[in-house]
């Protein structure tokens, strides 16, 4: 996954970019940068208003986000942000000159970090749990065939005893007690994914979040993403693949992106550890809604005082609904990660 993602021909690497495969809420609507920069001032608050307020964007795509906020910030605001895209392919040749550009998060933020779909394209390995306990899922390459691998190591067996215990799966049990002890493995992964006994391992998305908060001096870490929790893991995790906007196998190839959906409480854990500060995690659809988006549909009224206002305002509406739909990009969480300052409910109102 690491490869086929950031190596030398990787997805993330070579090509147009992501928003040319798949929709996100920075690329959906200009309301998506509106509601960061009502989150932006509040962080500019509490910080007292720094002659220099950092804005580090991890995951930055061509830096269609900080373009944005450098363009709704108001002027005063606007003139003292330092704006930094973390990205590990080359520079856009038309990124404005006051973004800074660099392959890994610079240390002693003061300001706002920013990781929006990041930790879903931080690699993981995929594991299999078969009668015998947790075993990796290999998977070749080229035609993304899978077949049953060694035990975990210690470290991800005790994440996933933690952060992700297999659900009781009858299908399997009798599946395996049928097929006797000689069975093939690799014959299980089918039953096995019926069954609920796929998962996707966090450890390196947790140490990646840690170390991205770290690397925070004061201000706030905000992660935003598909993600689920301990209670409700899904019963056959969440590997799969984009390319050109349509779903595809998560073959791991270079050719398309391959992403799962993240352990968000895991890593919230691992951020709070590092920040030594209470965490907020909640749903895209409450964050907007309480930074001034909620979809709601303008007066009739305003048509007729107003027409082309009630044109802009039912725009706006609807972008705000397609980024708080629950079943789509309102479903993602947001993670709120405040170190070494008072953010209390980190919302701008």
């Amino acid at each position: 996954m690491e490869r086929a993602l950031y190596g030398p021909d990787g997805f993330f690497v070579s090509g147009a970019g992501p928003a040319a495969h798949f929709r996100t809420s920075v690329h959906a609507s200009p309301v998506f940068a509106a509601c960061l920069v009502r989150q932006l001032e509040t962080v500019d608050a509490a910080l007292g208003h720094p002659a220099r307020l950092d804005v580090v964007d991890v995951g930055a795509g061509r830096g269609e986000l900080l373009r944005a906020l450098l363009a709704q910030a108001a002027p005063e605001l606007a003139a003292r942000l330092h704006p930094v895209a973390v990205e590990r392919s080359t520079r856009p040749p038309d990124l404005p000159p006051e973004i800074d550009w660099r392959p890994d998060i610079p240390e002693g933020i003061t300001g706002l970090l920013l990781a929006t779909e990041w930790l879903d394209n931080v690699p993981v390995d995929v594991a299999v749990h078969i009668p015998e306990g947790w075993r990796l899922l290999l998977v070749d390459p080229k035609t993304g065939e899978e077949t049953v691998g060694p035990p975990p190591s210690p470290t991800d067996t005790t994440w996933l005893t933690h952060w992700w215990p297999p659900a009781p799966s009858p299908v399997i049990k009798e599946f395996a007690a049928a097929e006797g002890p000689d069975q093939d493995t690799n014959s299980l992964i089918t039953d096995v994914s019926r069954g609920g006994g796929r998962a996707e391992i966090g450890v390196g998305r947790d140490l990646a979040w840690a170390e991205a908060v770290r690397k925070v001096a004061r201000g706030l870490a905000l992660a935003v993403d598909y993600g689920h929790l301990r209670d409700s893991r899904p019963l056959d995790g969440t590997l799969t693949g984009y390319r050109g906007g349509r779903q595809v196998p998560p073959v791991p190839d270079g050719s398309c992106d391959v992403t799962a959906h993240v352990a968000m409480d895991s890593v919230a854990s691992a951020g709070e550890r590092v920040a030594r500060c209470a965490y907020s995690l909640v749903s895209q659809r409450e964050a907007l809604r309480a930074l001034g988006a909620d979809g709601g549909r303008p007066p009739l009224s305003l048509a007729s005082r107003d027409p082309a206002g009630y044109l802009r305002a039912l725009a706006a509406a609807s972008a705000a609904a397609e980024l708080t739909d629950p079943a789509g990009l309102g479903g993602h969480l947001w993670l709120r990660q405040p170190v070494g300052v008072a953010l209390g409910a980190v919302v701008a109102r």
